[in-house]
């Protein structure tokens, strides 16, 4: 499976691109950046140190992206859940590797072309990336397999607002490009990633049972997932556990059985106060003008566990 992540590492990124670099069958060709949970630079940083932990340095090429929404400023960042410096504050080593320094639409459009109708695309953060590269190259959509997208919510409630997901509700105009472009695109959100609970105990018999050799990544893992696990306490109340939303989305993205879905007519709003963000989808014979965007409702938390812990004992 050839691989493009965009992402805003963010502890649960990290958790998901070393899932992803631990599967056999996945090849990641590219990772590009963008505001989130913290900056496009930050995260590419982050990214590169990811690679450097994993044996992965100078092997795969990240680009910095978006640094705002299409609409509006940066409103700070989430630092009580990612730390300051995006990995629960926990310090790896400098990469030596460079971001490459390029237009990061030029850089997705250049992965598109090269791997032309094979490229499944993962989307763990806010969509500006995406649709900033729809819109200087019309014809990127149909060079992509399929798009796998940690967002939104249809029946749960959200994480930012009442209804509404972080990472839709970051940059709505973005998400609602992404949505209508003509793609094949499974959203994973809230609906499924608050009923996966990663838990304390999970994190710690893995810590055990881990091969030798991904050792380091799994205490790295276990360390910045202490901060993250007590932000999640301090904002929902959860106690020694918090949901899985990007792993999950990355999960989804290599064993798409793990979930059910539904395709349905699918907009975003982009007005509003409380409602600005939410994922709408229209379930009527005569819908409003929108495309089919399959959504995940329901999952086998169970498996899905299994299927990320196992890319560390395999």
């Amino acid at each position: 499976m050839k691989m493009f992540i965009d992402c805003d590492p963010g502890v649960d990124d990290s958790v998901a691109i070393l899932f992803a670099l631990n599967r056999p069958e996945v090849e990641i060709v590219g990772i590009s950046t963008s505001t989130g949970n913290v900056s496009a630079v930050q995260g590419a940083e982050n990214t590169l140190r990811i690679l450097k932990l994993a044996g992965m340095e100078g092997k795969i090429p990240v680009c910095a992206g978006a640094e705002k929404p299409l609409v509006g400023e940066v409103d700070g960042f989430p630092d009580f859940i990612h730390g300051k410096n995006g990995m629960g504050d926990v310090e790896l080593p400098a990469a030596e590797q460079k971001a490459v320094d390029m237009d990061v639409c030029d850089f997705m459009y250049q992965k598109a072309c090269e791997y032309e109708g094979e490229l499944v695309l993962v989307s763990l953060g806010r969509m500006t990336n995406l649709a900033n590269t729809l819109a200087k190259y019309p014809d990127y959509a149909k060079k992509i397999k399929r798009v796998v997208s940690m967002g939104g919510t249809i029946y749960s409630h959200g994480n930012v607002s009442p209804v509404v997901e972080a990472n839709i509700g970051g940059d709505p105009e973005a998400a609602d490009i992404a949505m209508m472009a003509d793609w094949d695109m499974t959203l994973v959100g809230l609906d499924v990633t608050l009923k996966t609970h990663l838990t304390r105990s999970d994190v710690d018999k893995l810590l055990r049972c881990c091969l030798p050799e991904k050792k380091e990544m799994v205490s790295f893992i276990s360390e910045e997932l202490k901060y993250y696990m007590d932000g999640s306490r301090r904002q929902n109340y959860t106690m020694e556990y918090s949901p899985l939303h990007d792993p999950l989305a990355m999960v989804v993205a290599v064993d798409p059985s793990v979930v059910n879905t539904r395709k349905m007519v699918t907009r975003v709003e982009c007005g509003g106060t409380w409602c600005r963000g939410k994922v709408v989808v229209d379930l009527r014979e005569q819908p409003i003008e929108g495309r089919f965007v399959e959504h995940a409702l329901e999952v086998d938390s169970r498996k899905a566990l299994n299927i990320l812990f196992a890319a560390f004992q395999n």
